[in-house]
This record gives C-alpha cells, structure tokens and sequence, in this order.
C-alpha cells in the first residue's frame, strides 16, 4: 500500500485545514494542559505563561467551536463556575503530540520532562 500523501498547499485539503486549526501555539500548548484534566481559566491562565486573558478566552472560545474543548458550567449564579476540559476529539490528539515530543527530544539528545 502506497503512503498518500495530501496536497497541503490546496486550501480545501482536510489536513491544510487541521493544520490550521492546530497551527496556533496557544492551542497545541492549552491541549497539553488539558490533558491533566479539566480546569478553571484561572488554572489555566497560571500554567500558561505569558497569555493574556483575552487571548485565552478567544482560544478555549475557539477550541470549542472545532470541538475539541467542552466548557462546562459548575455553578450558575455569580461568581459562575466555569471550567474547561478535552473533547473527545480533543484527547485524540495526545498520541500525535507525543510523537512530536519524542521527536523533538530525540533531535536534541535530552530527555523528556516528567509529565
């Protein structure tokens, strides 16, 4: 079986738009955070430094309009109980990212951080 490989540079192939979606450094590093397990934007905010609250909030705003973030409301009334966990689909994506770590480590010659 021959490998197909997509043609990226077309702006309807499915991989492009992944890519896309995925391309943002915010994502791919609130993705790693999540993997942990559900947290408040607080949380998140804190293992995230250097983010600005409102690039997080339009990131996880994002995230969940793609499905790969479900933000779940713990309690309605003031101060409201926000907190944000992976999808589904957003945990399929722990096993492509761990190849890119291993990747990475593997081109450096160091070893992973504990995870």
């Amino acid at each position: 079986m021959a490998l197909v490989i997509p043609d990226v540079l077309e702006p309807t192939c499915l991989t492009r738009q992944a890519l896309e979606r995925l391309g943002s450094k915010w994502r791919v590093l609130l993705i790693y955070a999540l993997l942990a397990g559900p947290q408040r934007h607080a949380q998140l905010r804190r293992r995230l430094p250097g983010i600005t609250q409102k690039m997080l909030t339009e990131t996880l705003r994002g995230m969940a309009e793609d499905g790969l973030v479900e933000r779940r409301v713990l309690k309605q009334d003031p101060p409201a109980h926000v907190e944000y966990a992976l999808t589904e689909l957003g945990k399929t994506l722990q096993e492509p990212l761990a190849a890119i770590c291993d990747w990475a480590t593997a081109q450096t010659g160091s070893s992973p951080p504990p995870a």
